[in-house]
């Protein structure tokens, strides 16, 4: 099973992430990933090389997870993330309470990665980033290294 089997990751009909999953991946390996090419067309190769996780394995989603916790628990919105990540149900998060914890400029970022507009990419990750980041803390903790890299794709 691979990251995007865990999330439930929609896709298009054409076989392609759909921007919300493209702009989920992407706030979680922010700092991985920033800078370096469009994000669609990296999480669309699906690996570096063969077997290996990808841009998103191990670390990469182990640090952009914990860093994006921290971002939420700095904002305010920490309680309404540590729902998702401990067992029992998700709290929601308003469009606007996301936008002041990311950022302009992850926002930003985001928006130019998806090609979605900002209130269009705001209520797509109000919306799908409790259920996602819930999925990738299954045990009610942040993930180790060891076992992000142990997910492979089938």
């Amino acid at each position: 099973m691979g990251i995007l089997d865990m999330l439930g990751g929609p896709t298009r009909r054409g076989g392609g992430m759909s921007p919300i999953m493209v702009g989920l991946m992407g706030l979680l390996a922010y700092r991985t990933l920033k800078g370096k090419g469009r994000l669609a067309d990296m999480l669309g190769t699906g690996s570096d090389a063969p077997g290996t996780g990808g841009p998103l394995a191990g670390g990469a989603l182990g640090g952009g997870l914990k860093d994006l916790l921290d971002r939420f628990r700095q904002s305010g919105q920490g309680t309404k993330a540590e729902s998702w990540v401990a067992k029992g149900p998700n709290q929601a998060i308003a469009p606007h309470e996301l936008e002041t914890a990311l950022g302009e400029e992850r926002i930003q970022w985001l928006m130019e990665q998806t090609g979605m507009p900002k209130d269009q990419l705001l209520a797509g990750l109000s919306n799908e980033l409790p259920d996602a980041v819930d999925q990738l803390t299954p045990e009610g903790r942040l993930p180790t290294d060891a076992e992000l890299t142990s997910v492979r794709p089938q």
